[in-house]
């Protein structure tokens, strides 16, 4: 049975303290009238750092409406963006380290429908990740649900002044809408905890089942319908959570982008997990060979993800439709840094790093390359959310980083502490010899 250390514990309570003390300090920091922002612009303007409006958001001005508001119109929208700032950091960290958990109980539900024989001594690994699910399922939906019925202005669509003036947005009212917009987000994580619930149920039942594969022949058949629910509620996930941040504008190819994101983040921490868990001394039926296939699906994952983002960047790029490629133009001029980067650190680095076999063996390049794809994917996220949420007015700081803290240490608490409700070793599944044994 794994132990979780008063050290680790103290260590993840500490990263929740200080995140939600700077998250605080994020909220009250943040402009309240259009005067302050005013007094903000003209502080950095007499430092000659300027703020860096782009012309777009003054032309979104005169499509939102605004332009009743007269010459200060311009400095609302920046006062939106502003107080906008720290709730979206705390909804782009949110999601990441919902996303993960998510991307480990698809992988966990793949192995039971898959049948596979290498993977069952790394269950209670991904068991105790997907409890996560709970918590940081309950945290987004809050989050989804203040944002739905526009207690921020995070969603654009929700705003009923913006809505009034935007015919794209009033065609598109029949699904985004507040009310359907949190039943949907209630039925997606109700059928993915539903199954995180049964599906560990059946696992420590079937350790304690000395006849038979009866409560696996359960997991097996609940594993193969929970996929088919979620490859259809992901999409829709994908579409509502975060492509509707930018209403005028959609892809087709979005929710598998996500999924990708999600997956290979899953993976990667499953995989961090391992090597961390066996420094310790806990695994010992865990081999080099299951640390090589976790970092194949590393890079194989990755250069899935690669495809698809140059995908759906080229074929949009190409065809130049203006409604389509001013999501590309917004990324490349205010978060060029930023979004190219990620593509080097998800696509790039895993290449060089991954691509040999026998790296794939040693434990720290491992590590370095799963540390380096976390990254890169958490500027993912936070590039598919803060262009249509703060605009130029981005930069990384006391939110984003106390958001990140506050997440990390609750994930961690949340996965540990899951760890030490069963044995390490899934030793009821019928395939636990083979996994035991397995050899590349």
């Amino acid at each position: 049975m794994y132990t979780l250390s008063s050290r680790l514990r103290l260590f993840s309570v500490i990263l929740m303290v200080v995140g939600g003390i700077g998250l605080v300090a994020g909220f009250l920091s943040t402009p309240g009238s259009v005067e302050e922002v005013k007094e903000m612009m003209a502080a950095q303007d007499a430092h000659g750092g300027g703020h860096g409006e782009s012309e777009s958001h003054a032309q979104s001005e005169g499509e939102h409406g605004e332009d009743a508001h007269g010459g200060d119109a311009h400095y609302e929208h920046v006062l939106h963006q502003l107080q906008n700032k720290p709730w979206a950091s705390l909804y782009v960290a949110a999601f990441f380290f919902f996303m993960i958990a998510l991307g480990v109980l698809a992988f966990y539900a793949i192995q039971f429908a898959a049948q596979a024989g290498w993977s069952p001594v790394l269950f209670r690994v991904m068991e105790a990740i997907t409890a996560y699910l709970v918590p940081g399922g309950i945290i987004l939906f809050v989050i989804l649900a203040l944002s739905g019925f526009h207690v921020n202005h995070l969603f654009v669509w929700a705003d009923p002044e913006v809505v009034a003036h935007d015919k794209l947005i009033q065609g598109k009212a029949g699904w985004l809408n507040g009310t359907g917009f949190i039943i949907r987000a209630a039925i997606f994580l109700g059928g993915w905890l539903l199954y995180r619930h049964f599906a560990v149920k059946y696992s420590r039942k079937q350790d304690e089942d000395s006849e038979g594969n009866k409560w696996y022949k359960k997991s097996f058949k609940i594993s193969a319908g929970f996929l088919v629910f979620f490859i259809y509620t992901e999409s829709m996930m994908s579409w509502d959570w975060i492509m509707s941040f930018d209403p005028h504008w959609f892809s087709t190819l979005f929710g598998w982008y996500v999924f990708a994101s999600l997956f290979v983040s899953g993976i990667t921490v499953i995989a961090l997990m391992t090597i961390y868990l066996k420094s310790k001394g806990y695994l010992e039926f865990v081999n080099d060979s299951h640390i090589h296939d976790l970092a194949k699906f590393m890079f194989g994952i990755s250069i899935f993800w690669a495809y698809l983002w140059f995908s759906q960047f080229m074929l949009i790029w190409y065809s130049n439709i203006p409604e389509e490629v001013t999501y590309f133009i917004t990324r490349i001029e205010d978060y060029k840094l930023p979004f190219f980067g990620m593509f080097a650190l998800n696509f790039i680095f895993p290449l060089l790093i991954l691509m040999n076999s026998d790296f794939k063996r040693v434990n720290w390049f491992v590590v370095m390359a799963g540390i380096v794809i976390l990254c890169g994917h958490y500027i993912d996220v936070y590039t598919m959310i803060m262009p249509a949420t703060v605009g130029a007015s981005w930069f990384i700081g006391l939110s984003e980083i106390s958001a990140v803290l506050l997440f990390l240490g609750l994930f961690i608490f949340v996965i540990f502490r899951a760890l030490t409700k069963a044995p390490l070793l899934a030793k009821g599944n019928p395939y636990i010899e083979e996994s035991k044994h397995f050899h590349y």
